[in-house]
């Protein structure tokens, strides 16, 4: 879906259900005053989070996604104004200096990763004294459902089908339970601050009054706040 049907995804996340009107609503809501900060989006996608973060003021802004198609997106559309490479997030951040960001998010990327002890290291690592991470995440709960043994407390590869780009694509991620999320956080050194499952606004009901139930009923992502 990130490769092959970039420019589709591209456009669909710029006003749909669950992107525009559910997670960035509710993780924007976790961000501080971003003028003057150094910004790191992990799995930027085809840029959303790097043009909120430029309009924000930001001081500088590096773009990294697993996809050379989404980077190709982002360097299109800014040009200059980011700094913008391929990184595959389960390796860490290599190329990243330590101490030199005040701000990193990462939106719904993790479960993707198999492993998150190299990617929260790296975060420690490269946040400033006092930086803070915002991320959000598939639901353990909303992905249980998914699970083929039947055990909360496993880590497992889930398929499902998704509808976002206008096409059904088949799309594999990891679920996890709650304690093994946290557990990578605070084994880096982070300190978790905040966590959210988000607000349902009034706006997702107005779009489709069926999404909006199901998420006022059954959480769907979870939002986590984690500082130096």
């Amino acid at each position: 879906m990130y490769s092959k049907f970039a420019q589709q995804y591209d456009e669909a996340v710029k006003d749909n259900i669950y992107n525009a009107l559910f997670e960035r609503p509710n993780l924007q809501a976790m961000l501080g005053d971003i003028e003057g900060k150094n910004v790191l989006d992990l799995g930027c996608g085809s840029g959303v989070y790097a043009d909120y973060f430029l309009s924000e003021g930001a001081a500088s802004v590096t773009c990294l996604d697993f996809s050379a198609e989404m980077v190709d997106i982002v360097k299109n559309k800014f040009g200059q104004r980011v700094s913008a490479y391929v990184q595959d997030l389960s390796e860490g951040l290599p190329k990243e200096a330590d101490g030199q960001y005040d701000v990193i998010v990462c939106p719904l990327v993790i479960h993707y990763l198999k492993d998150l002890t190299a990617l929260f290291s790296d975060v420690y690592r490269v946040l400033k004294p006092g930086g803070y991470m915002v991320f959000s995440t598939h639901h353990p709960f909303a992905d249980f459902e998914c699970s083929t043994t039947g055990s909360y407390f496993d880590t497992e590869l889930v398929q499902e089908e998704w509808n976002t780009v206008g096409t059904p694509v088949q799309v594999t991620f990891y679920r996890r339970p709650l304690v093994e999320i946290s557990n990578a956080i605070t084994s880096a050194g982070l300190s978790i601050t905040q966590i959210s499952e988000g607000q349902v606004s009034e706006a997702i009901k107005q779009a489709s009054p069926k999404t909006y139930e199901r998420l006022r009923k059954h959480p769907n992502f979870i939002f986590i706040k984690c500082k130096k």
